[in-house]
Formats: structure tokens, sequence, C-alpha cells
């Protein structure tokens, strides 16, 4: 894409920084915060830029977003998924869920679940989940990872592997174009193959951004997930893999 001296400079200030703000950008170029918004949602659409809550971050490649960032990309449609899984999930199943700001979102909407028995390698996940009084909570264990509250390491898995879920909600770092579910830290793949392995039934949780994101580490393919929920249709080619993968796609389009 070919950008404006404006635009041009955003870039730098991100790529120096970090991440951009919107009200700061309007400040020090003397526009419109509009503007800045257009702005980067030009870079974004041209793969420069990923837009979070209030500004906009550099596009992640072998390093993961900052897990608030990571929380305000693609809030909304976190928040379809979540509600979409959630529904789908019966009173009394047993269910493990994983690290990640979309099966936090998940949590949220079990809060009226019942009977419910919960697993989880996320500390927030359990936090979220106190506040159903029906809901048995298991916690794994593990070495704390402080960013995002997951547990990890050989006692985490030790743990998964003493159950058999009826079904586990998990979400990735990225898919790529051939179904692969991908992540950045070898100890979380680690976790989370030996999640699909204690389920009967296995659901991914993503929404498109995993989709425009690479990371380094494979945990599986889509051919080993019973449904996939996200928010937008996925490319053609893929679709038809999941088709004959007997993976059900649960697309939650934005009603507007």
């Amino acid at each position: 894409m070919k950008l404006s001296f404006r635009q041009s400079d955003i870039l730098e200030i991100a790529r120096v920084e970090g991440r951009v703000v919107v009200e700061n950008l309007a400040d020090r170029f003397g526009v419109t915060v509009q503007t800045i918004r257009r702005d980067l949602s030009e870079l974004a659409d041209g793969g420069k830029l990923e837009r979070v809550h209030g500004g906009a971050v550099l596009p992640s490649g072998v390093t993961n977003l900052h897990y608030e960032d990571r929380r305000a990309l693609s809030a909304e449609a976190k928040t379809r998924i979540a509600r979409a899984c959630a529904a789908d999930i019966p009173d009394g199943a047993s269910l493990f869920l994983n690290i990640g700001t979309t099966t936090e979102a998940v949590a949220r909407e079990l809060l009226s679940h019942r009977n419910l028995m919960v697993v989880t390698n996320n500390i927030n996940i359990a936090n979220i989940l106190v506040a159903n009084e029906s809901c048995d909570i298991v916690v794994t264990g593990g070495s704390l990872r402080r960013v995002d509250g997951g547990l990890l390491g050989d006692l985490a898995v030790t743990t998964i592997r003493q159950f058999k879920f009826d079904l586990a909600v998990i979400g990735c770092s990225a898919v790529d174009a051939s179904g692969d579910l991908l992540d950045y830290d070898l100890q979380e793949v680690s976790t989370s193959r030996a999640i699909l392995e204690s389920a009967r039934s296995a659901w991914l949780v993503a929404d498109h951004s995993k989709f425009q994101r690479q990371a380094p580490a494979r945990i599986a393919s889509l051919s080993q997930i019973d449904r996939f929920y996200t928010d937008v249709a996925l490319p053609q080619a893929l679709s038809q893999q999941c088709s004959d993968w007997d993976t059900q796609q649960v697309v939650v389009s934005n009603p507007t």
C-alpha cells in the first residue's frame, strides 16, 4: 500500500514504541481523532498494524501480543463467538477451558449454567467461574505465567491426563491456510495437545484475526477439531477441507 507522510510517521512511532494511541497521535499531528482512526484502519487493512482498543500495535510474528492488547483485539467478535459456544454446552457437562482471551469470554457466558465441572490451566477463568456457585472448578497447577495467568509445565500436563472431559474448548494464537493450529510457547503447545488427547470432543474458538497472524509452533490440525466457532467464513479451500474432515464450522457473523 502507498502510505501518506503521516501514516509513515505513525508506523515509525509504532516500531519504536510498540503501540500507538489514537488521542496521543491526534495531539501530535494536530488532526482529529477520526482522521487518526482512518489512518490506523488503513494501516491495519494493509497488514502494517493490528487495531486494539484505543489504538494499534505492531503485527505479531514470532512473539505474541501483550495480553491486554490481545483481550482488546476483536473483543466484540470474541463475545459473539463465546455466546454461541456457551449456548451449545449442556448443563452437567465436564469440560476443559485453556489459556486465552476467547476462552475467558466463554467462561463469562457460562455463569448461568448448572452443574458444570470445569478444569482449567487459566487462573483468570477460575476467578471468573467462582461467581457460578453451581460450577465445580479444578485448577491444574503448574508454573505460573504471570502475563496471562496461565499454568504450564509437567504438573499441568500430568493433571490434565488424570481426566476424560466431555468437551475441551480451546483457543490458539494462529490458524494457517492449511488448517494447522499454531502457538508461540512450546510448553503451551504440549499442554494443548494433552487437553485434546483427554477430551471426547474438541471445540476451537478463534476469531478472524487468528487467520492474519503467524506463530512458529504447531499444536494440531483442524482435522482433530469437532467444531470450530469463528466470526467470518473460512477461505473456500479451508472450508472444504473442514467439510472433508467432518469439522463443523459455526460462523457467528456481526448482525450489523
